[in-house]
């Protein structure tokens, strides 16, 4: 398989799982068949960024979106893209587009339809993963 194919196969699985907190370099660069420091390297020089950095510009576009169109709140939206933190996410957000969270909300509602209800929003996204006993579930499994 060339090069460029299996960094396809890796860039597809952070724009098709970029809500699993979980994500790291070890499991990206698994799908490409690379070691960790390899991928990173391979990564960089064919696309101009690192992996974090891509999964986090996409993490960053999918909020932009949440925030304009869902009532949810921000921390809501940072668990829901996949940060753990909500000062990670609010400084990186701040970094990628030069406003807050909360300052792009207020910016940008208004201007298009109507914000789709927090439960509905929860209802598409899978809601929060939450602890079982040890073990990860969504919170409209049944207990």
């Amino acid at each position: 398989m060339d090069k460029m194919r299996q960094l396809r196969l890796a860039k597809d699985a952070m724009d098709r799982d970029w809500a699993d907190p979980g994500l790291d370099l070890d499991a990206v660069a698994a799908h490409a068949g690379y070691s960790r420091f390899h991928f990173l390297r391979a990564f960089k020089e064919a696309y101009g960024e690192t992996p974090r950095q891509y999964l986090t510009h996409r993490r960053i576009e999918r909020a932009e979106e949440m925030l304009r169109s869902a009532d949810l709140s921000v921390t809501e939206i940072c668990h829901l893209v996949g940060f753990s933190s909500l000062g990670t996410f609010s400084a990186r957000f701040k970094t990628r587009t030069g406003l807050t969270p909360s300052e792009y909300r207020t910016e940008h509602v208004g201007r298009g339809a109507a914000l789709i209800p927090g439960c509905y929003a929860m209802l598409w996204a899978g809601g929060f993963p939450r602890r079982e006993s040890g073990r990860e579930s969504n919170s409209e499994e049944a207990p």
